[in-house]
C-alpha cells in the first residue's frame, strides 16, 4: 500500500521512498485490531459484491424465466442487506478507531523523539513547524491507517475471488475485467512522484503558515508597539494563499484521477456487456445468467477503484509521513548507559576533562579542563561565542563531548563521568538555569512543583521565601502561557526557585540572573550560599563574578586562566581584565 510512495526518487521536492512504509510497524501494537479491521473490511467488500450478483440474478431469471424469486432468495437478500449495512458500520468503527489509537501512539514517539534528540534538533526549528510535525502531520495519516491498510487486503482478496468466480463461469469476460483493474491499480503508480512532490508542497506551506502563526500571536504586543502588524498580517495571508495554491493544485489532479477512474469503468461497462452478450449468443452463458455474470464482474471492479482512489490520496501523504518518521526516529544525542552507576550519596564536584566539542564545523571547545571542587562556587567568564553555554550543556548532558569527559566527583570515590549515570538520576543531581526559562500555562506553584511534584508544603515555602518568589504573587496566581504576565527578573526568579526545589547537588546557572536588578542579584546570591551544592555561574556582572569562590576565563575554546578575583584582576593583561573591559560596572 505504501509501494506507491516508494516508486519515486528523491530529490529536492519529493520526500525520501518508503516514508510510509516505515510508518507500518506502528500497528504491531494492535495486531488484534488490525485482524478485526481487516476482516470487517472483507465481510463489508464481499457481502456487496454477494448482493449485487445475486441481486441481478434473481431480476434476470424473472425477467427471462419469467419466476418469481423464491422465499430463500429473498431472505438471503434481506440478510445481505443486514450483512453490508453491519460490515460497513463495524468497518467504518474498526478502522478509525485503529487509525486514532495509532495516531495517540504515534504523537507520543514523535514528542519522545524531539525529547531525544533536543535541543540539536529543535535549535533553529521554529516552534509553530515543530507543532505542524507534532499536530498537523500525524493527524494528516489518519486516512493512511483508517482507508489505506484494511481496505487494500480486501480489495485484492476479493478481486481475486471474484476472477476465480468469473473464470469458471465465463473466462471471457475477464478479458474486459483484467485489463482495466490492471490500469486502476497502476494509475497511483504512474504519478507517484508528482502527488508526492505536490503532497510535499502543502505539507510545507501549512507549516510555515503555522510557524508564522504561532510567532504572530506570540509576538502581538511587539507588532502593535512597533505599527508592524499590517506588514505581518500580508504575510500571513500570503502564507495562506499559498497554502490553498498547493491545495488546488491536490485537489486539481485528483478530480483528472478520478474522471480517468470513472472512464475506465465505463470502459469496463462496456466490455462486460459485449462480451456477455456475446456469451449468450454463442450459447456459452445462459440468458438468466448473464446479468449476474456482469454484475459480478463490474462489482469485483469497485473495491479495486476504490482502492486506487485511497492509494493515490495516501502517495500524497509522503511528505507528512516523513517528517513524522524523521521525529519518531531521531538519533538521542545522549544515548542511555548500557549498565548505569548509581551516584554516592553527599556533594558531588565537576570536571570537565580535556573536553572537545563542535556544532559541525570548527571546536567550539578545544581541550577544557575544568575541575569545580564539591560546595564550590565558580563563574565561567568569556566573550560571547566563547562556549560558556556549551560547557553548561555539556554539564546537564544535552550533548556528549566528541573527546574527553564531563564527570562528577563525590566526596569520597572514583569521578563518574555522566555518560554513566541514567537520566533520571542525573536530573535530580544536576540543574541547569538558563537565560530564558519558559514558564507553563498554570499556577505559580504548579510551574515550582514541575522539577519536583514530591516537594512538601514546608520546602515550597522556604524555597519560595529564599528566591523572593512570595514577592511576586500568591502560589494560586495562574502565570500565563510562558508566564507572558511576569516580568524578566519574576521569570527568573522563579526559573531559579523551581530548580533550588529539585534540591540538585550541582546548580548551573546559564546567565540566568540577567533579568535582575543588583539588589534583586546579591538576595539570590545570598540564597544560593545556602546548602552545600556546586554551582557553576556564567555570568556577565562584575558583582556575580566578584562573589564567586573561584574564577575560569574561557577564551578560543580553552581555559585562559583560573583564580580568584584578586589573582586574576591584580595580574596585569589577565584574560579576566580583558572580559571586564566589556562588562558594565
Amino acid at each position: 500500500m505504501s509501494s506507491a510512495a516508494d516508486t519515486a526518487t528523491p530529490d529536492a521536492g519529493v520526500p525520501a521512498r518508503g516514508s510510509l512504509r516505515a510508518l507500518l510497524p506502528a500497528l504491531s501494537g494492535h495486531r488484534a485490531m488490525t485482524v478485526r479491521t481487516c476482516a470487517a473490511a472483507l465481510l463489508e467488500q464481499g457481502s456487496l459484491v454477494a448482493l449485487v450478483t445475486l441481486a441481478a440474478h434473481t431480476v434476470g431469471t424473472a425477467v427471462i424465466e419469467g419466476h418469481a424469486p423464491s422465499a430463500a432468495t429473498v431472505t438471503a437478500l434481506a440478510a445481505l442487506v443486514l450483512v453490508r449495512a453491519l460490515t460497513t458500520w463495524r468497518e467504518m468503527d474498526l478502522s478509525h478507531d485503529l487509525a486514532y489509537r495509532v495516531l495517540a501512539a504515534l504523537r507520543v514517539r514523535v514528542f519522545d523523539g524531539l525529547a531525544r534528540s533536543a535541543p540539536a534538533r529543535v535549535a533553529g526549528r521554529r516552534s509553530g513547524d515543530l507543532a505542524a510535525t507534532a499536530m498537523a502531520d500525524v493527524e494528516a495519516l489518519e486516512f493512511f491507517y483508517a482507508h489505506t491498510t484494511a481496505q487494500l487486503l480486501a480489495a485484492g482478496t476479493v478481486f481475486t475471488g471474484g476472477a476465480t468466480l468469473l473464470a469458471t463461469v465465463e473466462p471471457w469476460l475477464l478479458t474486459a475485467v483484467l485489463p482495466v483493474a490492471a490500469l486502476l491499480a497502476a494509475a497511483p503508480f504512474a504519478d507517484a512522484r508528482g502527488r508526492a512532490a505536490r503532497g510535499s508542497r502543502t505539507r510545507t506551506a501549512v507549516a510555515g503558515l503555522s510557524a508564522d502563526t504561532v510567532e504572530t500571536v506570540d509576538g502581538l504586543r511587539e507588532l502593535l508597539a512597533f505599527g508592524a502588524l499590517a506588514e505581518r498580517r500580508r504575510r500571513l495571508a500570503e502564507r495562506g494563499r499559498q497554502v490553498g495554491r498547493a491545495q488546488r493544485a491536490e485537489a486539481t489532479w485528483e478530480a483528472v484521477a478520478a474522471a480517468v477512474r470513472d472512464l475506465l469503468i465505463v470502459v469496463a461497462v462496456l466490455g462486460v456487456v459485449a462480451a456477455a452478450a456475446q456469451s449468450v449468443t454463442a450459447g456459452r452463458l445462459h440468458g438468466a445468467w448473464a446479468p449476474a455474470a456482469t454484475a459480478l464482474a463490474l462489482a469485483v471492479l469497485g473495491p479495486v477503484a476504490e482502492s486506487a482512489r485511497s492509494l493515490s490520496q495516501a502517495v500524497a501523504l509522503r511528505a507528512a509521513a516523513a517528517r513524522v518518521g524523521a521525529a519518531v526516529a531521531a538519533p538521542a544525542l545522549a544515548p542511555p548507559p548500557a549498565a548505569p552507576r548509581s551516584l554516592p550519596p553527599g556533594p558531588l564536584g565537576v570536571r570537565l576533562h580535556r573536553v572537545r566539542f563542535g556544532y559541525g564545523g570548527g571546536p567550539v571547545l578545544d581541550g577544557v579542563e575544568l575541575t569545580v571542587r564539591a560546595g564550590q562556587t565558580l563563574a565561567l567568564v568569556g566573550a560571547s561565542g566563547a562556549g560558556k553555554s556549551t560547557c553548561a550543556h555539556l554539564l546537564a548532558r544535552f550533548w556528549d563531548p566528541s573527546e574527553g569527559a564531563v564527570q562528577l566527583i563525590p566526596a569520597d570515590g572514583e569521578p563518574v563521568d555522566v555518560r554513566e549515570v541514567s537520566d533520571d538520576e542525573l536530573r535530580r543531581a544536576v540543574a541547569l538555569v538558563g537565560q530564558e526559562t519558559p514558564l507553563f500555562h498554570g499556577t505559580l506553584a504548579e510551574n515550582l512543583r514541575l522539577a519536583a511534584p514530591e516537594a512538601d508544603d514546608d520546602l515550597l515555602t522556604e524555597t519560595v521565601r529564599l528566591c523572593g518568589v512570595d514577592r511576586i504573587a500568591p502560589l494560586d496566581t495562574p502565570v500565563g502561557e510562558r508566564g507572558s504576565s511576569l516580568s524578566g527578573g519574576q521569570r527568573a526568579r522563579i526559573a531559579l526557585a523551581r530548580a533550588l526545589l529539585a534540591r540538585p547537588r550541582v546548580l548551573v546557572l546559564d546567565e540566568s540572573t540577567a533579568h535582575l536588578d543588583n539588589a534583586g542579584d546579591a538576595r539570590l546570591a545570598a540564597a544560593l550560599k545556602k546548602g552545600d551544592r556546586t554551582t557553576v555561574v556564567i555570568a556577565h556582572r562584575r558583582a556575580t563574578i566578584r562573589r564567586a569562590d573561584r574564577i575560569a576565563v574561557l577564551e578560543a575554546g580553552r581555559i585562559a586562566e583560573e583564580g580568584t578575583w584578586e589573582e586574576l584582576t591584580g595580574r596585569p593583561g589577565s584574560a579576566l581584565n580583558r572580559s571586564l573591559a566589556h562588562i558594565p560596572s
